[in-house]
């Protein structure tokens, strides 16, 4: 297939809109199912490059759930404990152990589901049939994959009356090593970013605490490639292979460690007993559970507790998430990474960080406030390794 016609660009009115290579060779993909659109292949292919990655970094299957060009999330093949299959609404699938892929899956489309409603999926690996049935019951606009067991592809065909977007790359496929794009009619061209993330990169400790072991080398990097395809300004946090919290777009760095840590809380707070036994009535969906438990958890527009409220979602009144209940499991947190895209000017990044149990650390390095950074991460006993390598992604 050497082009593809879209039924419009970003917008309804961007007509017309195709995909195609520039020096004329066959597309890398095949579309087995639906019609994907420009911000659909956007998605498909930035977030194939990170699980590729990540795959390649680690030597585990890889998953990540997109949206509007950003992932909600990134993790790799780990085993889920029994609190956190229940917080991710995966508890039930059968043989979901057994396969690394479904663990990945379960995991990045797990974290942040709210933000994960209607995603693009990447999967490192050819999908499997637990995966497909995972991702058949949840709320998504396609899939990106190197291929599809026949039973998994049969699966993934029935979703949305058989229009669901499933699309199939090329695994050998080697981008060229030049971009280009157009802004305002002109033409940018730069050198694809094929700057590789590995444990060497975390060599630089420049902290009294220079103890990195191995997990929180696994976490960084997933942060860090997870960063690699976040549009920028952009911090993310995460523990047990997993992105837990991802801060991105935002113009203001402590603005990007607040949102990121605002969601690794939530996630954390999923696992808290008053969440995972919170008594939902059995006609209440998962999307809006994820809805009930935000709003129980983050205080937000609705009081789900009040009185005339609760009465839609339970079936009896939960009692409060306190504050001080939630600051106090949450202090219990230790050994979360963090990565930042670019360096952290002010020493408040730190402080914000420590409250969401972060104690490992990646950044460039670089700013003219280094020093009170480093400070504030040997007050807490913390270990940051500065990278020399600025991620920006726009």
């Amino acid at each position: 297939m050497k082009e593809f016609e879209l039924k419009y660009g970003c917008n309804p009115n961007q007509k017309p809109a195709k995909i195609f290579m520039h020096d004329g060779s066959d597309l890398p993909i095949e579309i087995l199912s639906g019609r994907p659109g420009y911000i659909n292949f956007l998605d498909a292919f930035n977030s194939y490059q990170l699980v590729k990655e990540l795959k390649e970094a680690l030597g585990m299957c890889a998953v990540t759930s997109f949206k509007h060009v950003s992932p909600t999330s990134a993790a790799v093949g780990i085993p889920l404990s029994k609190e956190l299959k229940k917080a991710v609404f995966q508890d039930d699938i059968e043989g979901l152990d057994d396969s690394p892929l479904a663990c990945a899956y379960a995991r990045a489309r797990g974290t942040d589901r709210m933000c994960s409603f209607g995603d693009w999926v990447a999967l490192s690996d050819v999908c499997d049939v637990t995966t497909a049935k995972m991702i058949k019951r949840e709320v998504s606009d396609g899939v990106i994959a190197p291929g599809y067991e026949p039973e998994a592809l049969e699966i993934l065909k029935t979703k949305r009356k058989g229009a669901y977007n499933i699309v199939k790359i090329d695994p050998d496929y080697v981008p060229d090593p030049v971009e280009h794009k157009q802004v305002y009619g002109i033409t940018f061209e730069q050198g694809r970013n094929n700057f590789k993330i590995d444990r060497e990169l975390l060599g630089n400790i420049v902290t009294a605490n220079k103890v990195l072991p191995e997990s929180a080398v696994r976490d960084l990097i997933v942060s860090l490639i997870t960063l690699k395809y976040t549009q920028s300004n952009s911090v993310c946090y995460a523990v047990d292979g997993q992105a837990i919290g991802v801060g991105a777009g935002q113009q203001s760095r402590i603005h990007c460690t607040r949102l990121a840590g605002t969601k690794a809380d939530t996630w954390f707070l999923r696992q808290h007993e008053k969440v995972l036994e919170l008594p939902f009535r059995d006609d209440i969906g998962r999307p809006d559970r994820d809805n009930v438990i935000d709003g129980y958890i983050n205080k937000n527009e609705e009081d789900v507790c009040a009185d005339g409220v609760w009465q839609r979602y339970f079936t009896r009144r939960p009692e409060p998430f306190t504050h001080e209940e939630m600051r106090a499991y949450l202090d219990s947190i230790d050994g979360v990474s963090l990565g930042s895209d670019a360096f952290l000017p002010f020493f408040d990044n730190i402080e914000r960080a420590k409250r969401s149990g972060v104690k490992y650390i990646a950044e460039p390095g670089g700013s003219i406030r280094d020093d009170a950074v480093i400070e504030c991460c040997d007050k807490y006993g913390m270990v940051m390794a500065f990278t020399g390598m600025r991620l920006f992604h726009h």
